[in-house]
């Protein structure tokens, strides 16, 4: 006698199967990586579908530096997603990685190593050894990518230190230099003095920092004023004072001179009762004025012997300080463009690395600019410049990459003009964003917003590891000699003998043959020693691989990368595009949020809340972290910590275990000989087959939109309740207890292969690597890898089965709320100890007396009675979904069937079969046992 105790499904002789019950992911996806190199899984998908359309998305690159992280892995798994499901959906879908090697970074961890500064070193072999350290990342990082199961062309991958990408970025610059859009002038650029470099935007993060905060009083040279009369400025970066050549009022505000009795101070009306406040003072007004009367007013610097003007701008504003701006353009972008208009000198006496230079006064020269604000605040407070200092925190700009604080610095650079020729460059990128399709659509408001916004394009960096801008001056009249044709003929070089050419030949080996200077016929000439922004060199992809590589296309269908990147590799490759070819690069663009822990904060070594993908992989496996991917709105920040990948783990053990029953009830299950065809099967399997058609259907919409978490619900509840909890747990009586060969096991089998087939193809861009092992564990014949199917194939349907079937399960569902509270006081243990009476009436009581035959395999009890409302006792149960519904669960009559489990009163009866039912007897008989 079986232990009633256990459960009855572990009595029944579960069919065997080699697919384990434990996925043990992480020895088992290295077997089927494995497996995906020796037959070349890539070059397969690809040749499956070669002559479709093809589905190009191009691989924004990351930069080959350290380890991947768990940002790269949700971004890489999205690709993925999107390519493998575009490829099952038919299209031809190559993907070409790439990596970003030039730049600060890499330079930085040299330099680092040898301990010196570039002025020490021989530019050629700091690049030796900055492409060493990229390529050192770039092999880690594949072998880290591949183990996600991302599938690619790993062994043909686009980096952008290679000859032909580097002289491919030079061609483009070349083409800029053609539209006449490429200018070199002296302007105030993000500058980062750790660094020492100029920086672009998108390299810039705003983070707070607190600072000295100062009232200084600039004396007012002017006849119109009394004696003792000044200007009143309030700024927050004392150390820039030293370069302020005017003050800067608003036209349309409304001023008033203020007197203590000795000295008399210029503020904005509304800002008088703070003023007041801070220096503790009574002050009486003298006099009002409007901003537009006091332009040109003259006034002595405080601490430097030299006058300043004053100016008016619309930028000046009347909520903090005094409505009165120190300006200094050399150090200031909006500064600057005021001071163009007043024809003003740009002064930065501050040198690459942060250090006053001789043009300072004395007693500053060669002091940080941070350590210089104390002095100054000192030196105002002794000679009674300043009438108020406090400590402020604000947000302040840093450098991404060394992360400490930048400056505006006037320096010399290069630029691309955004605001040139007709249409302009920014009009041509603003008219091109609204013929993208943005996912999600706030995409294009914020990409939109930030080039209206953004300045000319800075694209120089005072760096050696990168693409050198090719610009030459003539020595002997310093002209600038910079053209197309130039920089293409470079470029032959650069593909020939790579960038480093430009460190290792003089000038005139680089130079066309014979070449004068046009301006005086002379034959020396310097090199240029700025490099490009890496910007630019990612934002050439699109031309040195989506152009150069035939089983690409241009423009890509997608680019996909982090909300970051609107700043950052979209913009980058908008305005390049945009610029040398008028058109965007992309046809869509799909942005995704960051990576926080499950407090829903950033992910930092000092918090202790950073989860590298690699261990998540060594303890739970990489579908585990797919399957995290899917199950997230990418479209905003995403959370990830230990908790949340033992839920999803969780999740996918359900979904693994109902594909273990399936494939274990196939065992005996020839598709070619056993298959019953949709019209012959039963009427519970051509329900579930429809449902599976309406499922797939769901699916595949939500596929094509990059709705991968709705396609998670899908699937969960799928499993868990359709399959699990529902259609296979009625059908286990059938393929348990029925004849192995007969028909109604045969249509069960027929359907549950159906749906393992269709839900393996439908998982596989998900769930990889467990998808790949389910489909070899699959009867009959199919292909190589399960990525070479195609989602395409239909399922034979039947819809008016489906408001039939779902008023069956209602029911059945109720029936299962009043066998659980049987259960709970003890009148029953397992359901198939019921036996349940329906009451019901109208439309519902037809329907269930219709299939009355049918309820006990339905509701999985040993007997099920239909009877008319009217008739229910007292103690029958009403339920809350359904009305004109009844339920009584009573002790089913007779004794268990040792093999179904099911109560009859005809167990017993038969001499020769006195342990098993009448059914279960000719089953029985007709296997010969």
């Amino acid at each position: 006698m079986p232990d009633e105790k256990k459960d009855y499904k572990e009595t029944l002789n579960l069919p065997k199967t080699s697919f384990p019950m434990r996925g043990n992911l992480p020895k088992k996806e290295t077997e089927i990586l494995k497996f995906w190199k020796d037959i070349g899984i890539y070059e397969k998908v690809l040749k499956k579908r070669e002559g479709n359309e093809k589905y190009v998305l191009h691989d924004g690159p990351p930069y080959a530096n350290g380890h991947i992280h768990i940002g790269h892995a949700l971004n890489k798994i999205l690709k993925d997603l999107i390519v493998k499901s575009r490829a099952m959906a038919g299209y031809y879908t190559p993907y070409v990685p790439g990596w970003d090697c030039h730049g600060l970074p890499i330079e930085r961890a040299v330099f680092q190593k040898i301990k010196k500064r570039k002025e020490e070193v021989d530019p050629v072999e700091i690049r030796k050894r900055c492409r060493e350290y990229a390529k050192q990342w770039i092999n880690t990082q594949r072998e880290e990518f591949i183990r996600l199961g991302v599938l690619g062309d790993w062994e043909n991958p686009y980096i952008t230190m290679t000859p032909q990408y580097q002289a491919d970025i030079l061609r483009e610059l070349a083409k800029f230099y053609g539209k006449d859009l490429v200018y070199r002038a002296k302007k105030p650029v993000y500058w980062c003095p750790n660094c020492t470099t100029a920086l672009a935007e998108a390299e810039i993060e705003y983070k707070d920092k607190t600072s000295t905060s100062i009232y200084v009083k600039f004396k007012i040279e002017d006849e119109k004023f009394p004696e003792n009369s000044y200007f009143v400025i309030w700024t927050t970066t004392p150390w820039t004072l030293p370069a302020n050549v005017a003050v800067v009022l608003h036209p349309d505000l409304e001023y008033q001179l203020l007197t203590d009795g000795t000295e008399n101070y210029l503020i904005t009306t509304n800002l008088v009762d703070s003023f007041k406040e801070k220096i503790g003072k009574e002050l009486k007004s003298i006099k009002t004025f409007k901003g537009s009367e006091l332009e040109g007013i003259r006034y002595s610097h405080p601490f430097i012997d030299r006058e300043g003007v004053s100016i008016l701008a619309d930028f000046v504003s009347d909520d903090t300080g005094t409505g009165i701006v120190h300006s200094a353009p050399g150090h200031g972008e909006e500064d600057y463009i005021v001071s163009r208009k007043y024809n003003l000198p740009v002064l930065a006496p501050v040198d690459d690395y942060g250090r006053f230079t001789n043009e300072a006064p004395e007693w500053l020269q060669g002091i940080k600019i941070w350590q210089a604000n104390e002095i100054i605040v000192k030196r105002l407070k002794e000679t009674g410049y300043l009438l108020h200092t406090e400590e402020i925190t604000h947000s302040y700009p840093h450098c991404w990459r060394c992360k400490k604080p930048v400056i505006f610095r006037a320096t010399p650079q290069w630029f691309i003009a955004l605001d040139k020729g007709n249409p302009t460059l920014r009009e041509i990128a603003l008219s091109e964003i609204k013929k993208v399709k943005w996912i999600p659509e706030w995409g294009e408001i914020r990409i939109s917003n930030m080039v209206e916004q953004r300045p000319d394009w800075c694209i120089s960096r005072q760096r050696i590891w990168g693409v050198p801008i090719v610009a030459f001056y003539c020595e002997k009249c310093g002209k600038l000699i910079a053209s197309q044709e130039i920089a293409e003929h470079v470029a032959d070089i650069f593909e020939k003998e790579s960038a480093d050419s430009w460190y290792e030949k003089p000038a005139n080996e680089l130079l066309p043959d014979g070449f004068k200077c046009p301006e005086c016929g002379g034959t020396e000439f310097k090199k240029e020693m700025d490099i490009l922004d890496v910007w630019f060199d990612s934002g050439s992809s699109h031309a040195a691989v989506l152009e150069r590589r035939k089983e690409l296309k241009w423009p890509a269908d997608m680019y996909l990368e982090g909300s970051d990147q609107h700043r950052g590799w979209f913009q980058a490759s908008l305005l390049e595009s945009c610029g040398t070819r008028g058109k965007a690069p992309y046809r869509s663009v799909l942005t995704h949020g960051f990576t926080l822990d499950q407090q829903g904060r950033k992910m930092s070594k000092s918090l202790g809340n950073v989860i590298s993908p690699q261990d998540i992989i060594k303890q739970f496996g990489a579908d585990i972290l797919r399957l995290w991917v899917s199950s997230e709105n990418f479209s905003e920040d995403v959370r990830i910590s230990k908790d949340i990948l033992k839920q999803i783990a969780d999740v996918y053990r359900k979904i693994r275990n109902t594909i273990r029953f399936i494939l274990g009830n196939l065992n005996d299950f020839n598709p070619e000989t056993d298959t019953v065809p949709f019209k012959e099967m039963e009427e519970i399997d051509r329900w579930a087959l429809t449902r599976l058609s309406q499922i797939k259907k769901e699916i595949l919409k939500f596929y094509e939109e990059f709705k991968y978490n709705r396609i998670y619900r899908v699937i969960y509840n799928y499993c868990a309740t359709e399959l699990s909890a529902t259609y296979l747990d009625i059908l286990k009586d059938t393929l348990y207890c029925e004849l192995p060969d007969s028909k109604k096991r045969r249509s069960a089998q027929t359907a549950i292969y159906t749906i393992l087939r269709e839900l393996t193809k439908l998982l596989a861009p998900i769930l990889s690597f467990t998808m790949e092992e389910v489909y070899s564990h699959i009867p009959g014949d199919k292909e190589e890898s399960v990525f070479l199917e195609n989602f395409e194939s239909e399922i034979p349907e039947e819809k008016e089965l489906l408001p039939v079937w779902k008023k069956l399960i209602d029911v059945k569902k109720a029936v299962n709320k009043a066998c659980e509270t049987a259960r709970t006081e003890k009148l029953i243990g397992h359901s198939l100890e019921a036996a349940v009476k329906v009451y019901a009436d109208g439309e519902i009581f037809d329907l269930l007396k219709k299939y009355e035959s049918q309820l006990p395999y339905i509701f999985i009890t040993s007997k099920a009675e239909v009877l008319a409302l009217k008739e229910a006792p007292a103690e029958a149960v009403s339920d809350e979904e359904i009305e004109k519904l009844k339920v009584l669960v009573e002790k089913a009559p007779g004794k268990k069937c040792e093999r179904c489990w099911m109560f009859s009163e005809d167990v017993g009866k038969d001499s020769e079969y006195p342990d098993v039912c009448p059914r279960c007897k000719e089953v029985l008989k007709k296997l010969g046992e």
